[in-house]
């Protein structure tokens, strides 16, 4: 397990191992720019180190692994990797240097869904493919989308209908929740609400929080929450806000005898900070890598565990997955040409660490599941327990439905 010094020197670096990631990656591809597939990769590594530093080792994995087998279509491939800022507009100007100045034939990766949309945007008009990673607003993939855009991960709909299904079970009718105040928080907090009230339609949402992403102000959040005397809370918060808000909420006791379904929250990326002041009993989506011993998994988490000395975070299985979707789309196009690549990734299928996904022809979403169970410390550590594993295509709405929420190209 790692230290709490070995998870500080990961953020203090997370701004020099950016800057090596920049040049770096050339040291996988010692042929000239001619013989190379140049891609582009873009993160909140600095502000957003805990998920963003993991989920780069991830794909240094996968790059190493790519080239060592003969890169893509004969050819060794570099990514130039660059900090998004975190800011959309900051996040444009970097995917512009990267396509015009880098010459990056596609782009990957961003954390925060309002980044992603407006890199999704951005490829667009510049009619450039761009894999979004880890956003999980479903406007990306529906409202916003387009036929440059694919997103890797389940998003909110998915993994709030997965809390959804667990919390219907619970005797609780009032509910109260707390989100982030931008695109991620808004759309999860409304697809929970929506799945929760269609399962069991006697449910009430009695009382709602929105603190500013990494500005919570945790106490007046659970003081707020604890006045309206819910039975159960959902929550979105992650990063420093979810650490502060489960801290506060223990000394002031809002998780005495109160369910809490919360997404993300069982990801060690951002839960293993809390070491064993993490919170039991709360219903989590999350990525338990020391319990699932499927032979893809065994394989990726000891390659990894090998590479770094260190155990995957959730961000690694991303950014391992990410770039073998590239891979798999332009050796099926048989091309790094945009459009047959865009074409290539229709119905595209391959394996992962977490199983095989499928990018759907409808919606250019993954079908990339998600991990749901009960979080408890374990050796002074959060784990989840009594886990299982959803596959998105079992959580996604149907076809007509999505059709009529996605966006023309």
């Amino acid at each position: 397990m790692m230290n709490r010094r070995r998870f500080n020197g990961l953020a203090l670096a997370a701004g020099l191992t950016t800057a090596l990631a920049t040049t770096g990656a050339g040291l996988w591809s010692p042929a000239s720019a001619a013989d190379k597939i140049i891609l582009g990769d873009m993160n909140s590594y600095t502000s957003m180190a805990a998920f963003a530093v993991p989920y780069r080792q991830g794909w240094q994995l996968a790059l190493e692994e790519i080239n060592a087998a003969g890169g893509i279509l004969g050819k060794q491939v570099e990514v130039v990797s660059r900090d998004d800022g975190a800011k959309p507009a900051d996040a444009v100007t970097v995917a512009n240097e990267l396509v015009s100045r880098e010459n990056a034939t596609l782009l990957f990766g961003t954390l925060l869904s309002h980044v992603g949309l407006a890199v999704s945007d951005f490829a667009k008009q510049k009619k450039v493919i761009f894999i979004a990673a880890e956003p999980l607003s479903d406007s990306i993939a529906w409202q916003k989308g387009n036929r440059y855009t694919f997103r890797l991960r389940p998003g909110t709909y998915v993994q709030a209908a997965m809390l959804a299904e667990e919390a219907a079970k619970l005797p609780a009718k009032r509910w109260a929740t707390i989100a982030p105040n931008y695109e991620y928080g808004q759309s999860a907090v409304a697809a929970f609400k929506e799945l929760l009230k269609a399962k069991k339609p006697d449910v009430e949402f009695v009382a709602e929080q929105w603190p500013a992403l990494g500005k919570i102000d945790a106490g007046a959040a659970v003081q707020a929450l604890a006045a309206a005397e819910p039975d159960a809370i959902f929550n979105v918060t992650f990063g420093g806000d979810l650490l502060k808000f489960v801290r506060e909420g223990k000394v002031r006791g809002l998780w005495d005898k109160r369910p809490v379904a919360s997404m993300l929250s069982g990801e060690p990326d951002w839960i293993d900070p809390l070491k064993d002041e993490a919170p039991e009993g709360w219903l989590v989506t999350g990525y338990p890598w020391y319990a699932i011993e499927t032979p893809e998994h065994t394989k990726f988490r000891e390659a990894f565990q090998k590479k770094f000395n260190d155990y995957p975070r959730l961000g690694s299985v991303v950014g391992y997955a990410a770039l073998y979707s590239v891979k798999a789309a332009m050796e099926k196009a048989g091309t790094t040409e945009t459009e047959k690549v865009v074409d290539a990734f229709a119905d595209l299928k391959l394996p992962t660490p977490v199983g095989p996904i499928t990018y759907r022809a409808i919606d250019n979403q993954s079908t990339m599941g998600a991990y749901v169970g009960t979080l408890t410390v374990k050796d002074g550590m959060p784990h989840m327990v009594d886990w299982r594993f959803g596959k998105g295509e079992d959580y996604l709405p149907p076809d007509d439905v999505v059709k009529t929420l996605r966006a023309k190209d």
